[in-house]
């Protein structure tokens, strides 16, 4: 085969400032650099090492300088090829700042560093080259389209100098992801640069508009005018940057089936590979490790709970449950609505099993009446030391102690700006739920970054994943779902729904999902109050579990994280870079007839223990798993008799 170069572009979403919170790479397959912020961050950072194992020296990152992530993140050196050193030169030489480095990331690719303010005055005219390639115009005052303009041209102008200056003329591939990279695959087409190109969505930007707006979208996914509705928000020069990348490159992938329905209707164009996002999973050595630092993260989050509900503890942690939600501020497209209404339909049913906890008290009166009226009979004053035991005084101090607080826990634990408008304290507002002692579901807001050296909850992410038990995120616009992939691989349970890439990836691999811990909400034909209700028995379901079954539960969904590895996951990437190769040069590369295998679906396995004394065969239980969940992708070959380790517990 020919000696090929892969590059790979992404950018990452706006922060909240309104600066581009973004970054790309060019390699033999680039990925992203940038603020670590959203899911495309993750798919390029977590997919370095395997893609850098494929490519080795010929894997670049493109992406724009930012002077405070260069500091931290990013190791200066001399570019190892001689082409990539001179075209940096010619680009230095013609007042452009470009930087070169080693990305302090899981395998260290090199990334190439454009700085976009020093290539600035170059604006007017790229627009113009820009309009005569694409007849897209771009307004002066949208800065991160303008920003996109001057790093496309920066790429294509790369691009260039890097063929010319390739004694060997190796075979191109740049990777381009999301519609800001898209000016620089658009001009790497008009001018016939010889690449070969790859764009891949992670979401439709007109998609993301619309369901923010709360319509009926997958409904009418062929009845809207994109025209019209880019043009009402604003972003039509976005939508046809877009689209124009779409149709300009050799290949389009997107991260899901449901998001390539999407990109056929809003953007025209079928895609040509399904590249689902993965993970890198790391096994444990010891079986039982995974779900010790369950133990040990939860423990964490109860001596929060403590401090947080201080003189209203009235509840037993032992035996609470910590279900989470977690993701961008996006009250409907993250289900955060669904979850909020689902857990107040949630407090209803549990607070109806408070009749059986009134008969319990009834029955301790009885006990306590008779012992009282024995005492009588006996004509002795009652000894309140053996009517009242230890237990009874911890529970009478424990009433004492909580009236000190006079106002109830609060639900959040920060001051909101604009609290009265806030759509999630709005919606506790509306359902009612206070903490009060009589609400079986306590709520507790945290609208901040997670981090170990917080002082209130000094906990990174992953630490207050493993501490909790189930993840529920009945989102109604997710492409794919890191947060509950993330979940699965740490063998925490999860809430999910058809309309995200990751439902509908599990759905198609997985022959009973809820089986191994993924509840899959049909929030895409059913209505939103069957939706919520559907939602509302998984969350009820869940609390009867006992906890046996949960630490069962746990180990199969742990199980679940080899289908979401990269060294599975990465074959589609491969895919779509040998389809880009053969579409692009015919001539040096044939396109094998097939696409990817597909992971083959496993079947339900037997049904769990019900009896808590009935013995549990772990080792035979993860052998059946095993089978079920086979995927005809291989690892590296493992020697004969010797298992792969699974983070299984040993009852």
């Amino acid at each position: 085969m020919a000696k090929t170069i892969f590059i790979i572009f992404g950018m990452l979403y706006l922060d909240y400032y309104g600066k581009l919170g973004l970054q790309l790479y060019k390699k033999p397959k680039a990925d992203l650099l940038g603020t670590a912020v959203g899911g495309i961050y993750t798919v390029i950072q977590t997919k370095a090492k395997i893609t850098l194992d494929e490519w080795g020296e010929n894997y670049f990152l493109i992406g724009p300088y930012f002077e405070h992530n260069m500091k931290t993140q990013v190791e200066v050196c001399e570019p190892p090829s001689t082409a990539v050193k001179k075209a940096m030169e010619t680009m230095r030489d013609n007042g452009c700042q470009v930087h070169f480095g080693r990305w302090l990331i899981e395998g260290s690719p090199y990334v190439v560093l454009f700085d976009i303010g020093s290539a600035a005055w170059n604006l007017d005219k790229w627009k113009g080259e820009f309009w005569d390639a694409s007849h897209i115009g771009i307004p002066y005052h949208d800065r991160e389209a303008n920003d996109s303009l001057i790093f496309g041209s920066l790429t294509a102008w790369f691009l260039k100098e890097l063929t010319d200056q390739l004694e060997e003329k190796p075979n191109v591939i740049a990777h381009f992801h999301e519609w800001q990279t898209g000016p620089g695959l658009i001009l790497c087409r008009f001018r016939k640069i010889p690449v070969a190109t790859i764009f891949t969505t992670h979401a439709t930007l007109l998609g993301r508009y619309l369901c923010a707006a709360s319509l009926d979208f997958y409904n009418h996914l062929d009845q809207f005018d994109i025209d019209k509705e880019a043009g009402e928000r604003q972003i039509y020069h976005r939508y046809c940057m877009e689209r124009a990348s779409v149709h300009c490159a050799h290949v389009f992938t997107t991260v899901s089936q449901i998001t390539a329905i999407e990109a056929e209707h809003m953007l025209k164009r079928a895609a040509d590979v399904i590249t689902p996002n993965g993970l890198n999973i790391k096994k444990f050595s010891a079986m039982h490790e995974f779900q010790n630092l369950h133990a040990t993260c939860k423990a964490k989050i109860q001596e929060f709970v403590r401090g947080h509900f201080y003189g209203h503890l009235d509840f037993n942690l032992e035996r609470t449950l910590f279900f989470f939600i977690a993701g961008r501020y996006e009250f409907s497209n993250k289900g955060a609505d669904m979850f909020l209404e689902a857990l107040s339909r949630l407090n209803f049913l549990l607070r109806a099993v408070r009749k059986q906890l009134w008969d319990t008290a009834h029955s301790v009166k009885e006990k306590f009446g008779k012992k009282l009226y024995e005492a009588l009979l006996r004509g002795e004053i009652p000894d309140m030391n053996k009517i009242i035991d230890r237990d009874d005084l911890t529970i009478i101090k424990r009433a004492i102690y909580s009236t000190q607080r006079q106002s109830l826990p609060p639900v959040t634990t920060h001051n909101m700006i604009d609290d009265s408008t806030d759509p999630i304290l709005s919606t506790i507002r509306r359902i009612g739920l206070f903490n009060n002692r009589t609400d079986r579901v306590k709520i507790i807001l945290h609208p901040e970054f997670l981090s170990s050296t917080s002082p209130l909850l000094p906990m990174d992410y992953d630490e207050f994943v493993r501490g909790c038990h189930l993840g529920v995120f009945p989102s109604y616009y997710e492409p794919w779902g890191y947060t509950p992939a993330e979940c699965t691989v740490m063998g925490i349970p999860s809430v999910t729904t058809n309309l995200s890439g990751f439902g509908c990836f599990m759905q198609e691999h997985v022959a009973d999902p809820a089986a191994y811990g993924i509840y899959i909400v049909d929030r895409r034909f059913r209505s939103p109050d069957e939706s919520c209700n559907q939602l509302t028995q998984f969350l009820y379901g869940f609390c009867q579990q006992s906890r046996r079954q949960r630490i069962v539960q746990r180990n199969r969904t742990e199980r679940l994280s080899d289908l979401l590895d990269w060294r599975y996951l990465g074959r589609y990437y491969m895919h779509a870079r040998h389809l880009a190769l053969s579409r692009t040069f015919p001539e040096k590369f044939e396109m094998e007839p097939n696409a990817p295998p597909k992971h083959n679906s496993p079947h339900q396995s037997d049904e769990e223990v019900e009896d808590e004394d009935e013995r549990y065969d772990e080792e035979e239980e993860a052998e059946r798993d095993r089978q079920n969940i086979k995927s005809p992708f291989s690892f590296s070959a493992v020697p004969k008799g010797k298992k792969l380790q699974h983070g299984e517990y040993r009852n």
